[in-house]
């Protein structure tokens, strides 16, 4: 899977410009929890098809919490670990977390 990384704030307009013309998913993975890594893994095996229909953003939670802080405030999102927001049109119109983060059905009900 293509993983765009999520490393400065800025990148957060930019994003929310994309996802006027495509849908976009953040997946918020913390590298010390095996949880999140199997999620991930999951998630990645399940939705790799998607690729030229969404735009996917990875964030390193333990690198860059300032950013995961401003994800929870700009898509009004109660933090978790792992978790997957769906960015539709500069709104979060989905937010799943842990095991709830797991195949393309998920996203196909909201592309």
């Amino acid at each position: 899977m293509n993983w765009i990384p999520l490393t400065e704030t800025q990148q957060l307009d930019e994003l929310i410009d994309i996802s006027n013309s495509k849908p976009i998913v953040i997946f918020k993975h913390s590298t010390r929890c095996g949880i999140s890594r199997g999620v991930l893994t999951q998630f990645e095996k399940a939705t790799n098809s998607l690729e030229e229909h969404v735009a996917f953003y990875y964030l390193d939670l333990l690198k860059f919490r300032t950013i995961s802080n401003e994800i929870a405030t700009k898509f009004d999102v109660f933090h978790q670990s792992p978790q997957l927001l769906l960015i539709n049109k500069g709104k979060a119109v989905a937010n799943f977390s842990h095991y709830d983060i797991i195949s393309s059905f998920i996203l196909s009900d909201y592309i």
